[in-house]
């Protein structure tokens, strides 16, 4: 006997997606628990994500070079709990001839099959295309731009794709 399915997964990056790179309203901060200034771009990301994510039918998943400074200094202004987060190996010097991120071999194999969205600013056809061809799960490569970072449009994206896809495999 087998369990309920697991839902897509959901790998964020921070910079672009969550921190947007142009003109953003600034947000109000707060120095973190050990008392030292958070980091100076944080006034940049929108707490309101964090509403919106958890109400994906998904299990997010930090994909980002914050790695775990993002469960101590994002997750708490995003009312996030801790998330898994992707550990980066070392790049295959292949992917860069090839154009593939350096990002994607790696969340390919984390996901281990599983459907994932995968939310980022610097994603390519290369990306779309390598992932078509090694990943056995279904997958959403969801380009952000990272001027305006995640936008009401980009929800509307991850949530159509997502509610699909959990419900094909849930």
């Amino acid at each position: 006997m087998t369990g309920p399915a697991q839902p897509p997964l959901l790998f964020l990056d921070v910079d672009g997606p969550l921190i947007p790179f142009g003109a953003a309203q600034p947000y109000p901060t707060f120095p973190l628990a050990d008392g030292n200034d958070p980091h100076p771009l944080l006034d940049r990301i929108d707490p309101g994500h964090g509403t919106r994510i958890r109400a994906l039918p998904c299990e997010p998943v930090w994909a980002t070079t914050w790695t775990a400074d993002a469960n101590e200094c994002i997750c708490p202004r995003l009312g996030l709990p801790r998330l898994a987060v992707v550990d980066w190996p070392d790049p295959h010097e292949h992917d860069e001839r090839i154009g593939l991120h350096w990002k994607t071999r790696a969340l390919v194999s984390w996901a281990a099959g599983r459907p994932f969205a995968w939310v980022d600013d610097e994603i390519t056809d290369v990306d779309r295309a390598w992932v078509a061809a090694h990943h056995p799960g279904e997958a959403l490569l969801h380009r952000v731009d990272a001027r305006h970072g995640l936008t009401d449009a980009d929800y509307v994206v991850l949530e159509e794709w997502l509610r699909k896809t959990h419900a094909q495999h849930g």
